[in-house]
C-alpha cells in the first residue's frame, strides 16, 4: 500500500485499538465518506445501502469488524464487483459460551438470585435443571456448531435446523416450527435479514411450550419482540436469554423487570481475545485486498 494512503470510512465505532491500525494505514473518514473512498470498516450492524453505494465510485471493499452482514446489500454490492470480508472463527467460541451462559443463567436464575442477594435476601425460588434437555439450534453455521460441541454434555439430545443436514452426529429438523416443538431449549444461532425475519412469532413460541427456554445470540431480528414479551408474560414460555434485541440499545422496560429473563448488551464477542482477534483480521482482510490478495476472511 506504498503512496499516499487509500480513503477509508469508517461506519460505525470501532475498538480504539483497531481505528489506531487503520489510521496508520489509511486516511479515515468518520462524518462522511469522499467519493474516493475505497474502503468501509465497521461492526456488523452497519449498514451498506444503495444510496451509500451511489455516493462512493471507486469503493473495493466492505471490511466488517464482525461477522454479522445482514444490513448490507448484497445484490447492490455484488453486482459492483464489491468485496465483503468478515471476521470468522475469532468470535466463534466466545459467542457460543455466550449461549451457554445465557442459558444456564436462565435455568438456575443466576442473575435473579444475584439481585435478590445484593437486596439482602436469602430465600429465592428454586431454579430448572439443565441437564437432559433436548436442545435445538436453528442455524448451524461455525457458532451453531460449536455451541452444540458444548451443550453435547447437558443434553438428552441435539436437535437442529440449517438450509440443509449437515455431517454431523446430530439429529436434522427441516422445519424451524417442528425444532421448536420437540426442543426444550430453543437456541437462535442464524443470520438475520429477511429470511429469518420474526421467524419466531407467537405460533413457534407457542410449540416451545410453558417448559421451554429461547436462548437468541444471534440477531434480534429473528423475533417478534411483542410476541416475545406476551409469551413471557403468560409463561407460555419459561424463560429467554437475549444478547440482541430488535432495537439496540433499546430494550423493552417489561423484558428488563422480568426475572426469567436474563439480559446482555449484545456481548457475544466481547472478550479481550476475540476483540484483538478480530482487530487482527479485520487488517489482514484489507490488506490482502490492496495487496492484490484474497482477504482471508471473504465472504462466499
Amino acid at each position: 500500500m506504498a503512496g499516499m494512503p487509500h480513503d477509508l470510512f469508517l461506519a460505525t465505532s470501532i475498538p480504539p485499538a483497531l481505528e489506531l491500525a487503520l489510521a496508520e494505514r489509511f486516511q479515515l473518514h468518520r462524518d462522511d465518506a469522499p467519493p474516493s473512498t475505497r474502503a468501509i470498516v465497521g461492526g456488523g450492524m452497519m449498514t451498506v445501502d444503495q444510496a451509500l453505494l451511489d455516493r462512493l465510485p471507486a469503493l473495493e471493499i466492505i471490511a466488517v469488524h464482525g461477522v454479522g452482514h445482514d444490513r448490507i446489500d448484497r445484490e447492490a454490492v455484488a453486482a459492483r464487483g464489491i468485496r465483503i470480508a468478515i471476521t470468522p472463527d475469532a468470535l466463534t467460541e466466545d459467542v457460543a459460551d455466550q449461549a451457554i451462559a445465557l442459558w444456564l443463567a436462565v435455568e438456575r436464575r443466576v442473575a435473579a438470585n444475584d439481585r435478590a442477594m445484593r437486596m439482602g435476601n436469602w430465600t429465592v425460588p428454586l431454579g430448572r435443571r439443565a441437564s437432559g434437555r433436548r436442545i435445538g439450534i436453528f442455524g448451524l453455521g461455525r457458532i451453531g456448531q460449536a455451541i452444540a460441541r458444548r451443550a453435547e454434555p447437558f443434553a438428552s439430545e441435539i436437535l437442529y435446523t440449517a438450509r440443509s443436514a449437515k455431517p454431523v452426529s446430530w439429529r436434522f429438523v427441516p422445519d424451524p416450527a417442528q425444532l421448536a416443538a420437540e426442543s426444550d431449549v430453543l437456541i437462535l444461532a442464524a443470520p438475520g435479514g429477511a429470511d429469518t425475519h420474526h421467524l419466531v412469532d407467537a405460533a413457534m413460541l407457542d410449540r416451545l411450550g410453558p417448559e421451554g427456554v429461547i436462548v437468541n445470540i444471534a440477531r434480534g431480528s429473528l423475533i417478534d419482540e411483542e410476541a416475545l414479551i406476551a409469551a413471557l408474560e403468560a409463561h407460555r414460555i419459561a424463560g429467554a436469554g437475549l444478547d440482541v434485541f430488535a432495537e439496540e440499545p433499546d430494550v423493552p422496560y417489561a423484558l428488563r423487570r422480568m426475572n426469567h429473563v436474563v439480559l446482555a448488551p449484545h456481548q457475544g464477542s466481547a472478550t479481550r481475545e476475540a476483540r484483538a482477534e478480530m482487530a487482527a483480521m479485520v487488517v489482514a482482510n484489507l490488506e490482502a485486498h490492496f495487496a492484490g490478495r484474497e482477504p482471508p476472511g471473504l465472504l462466499d
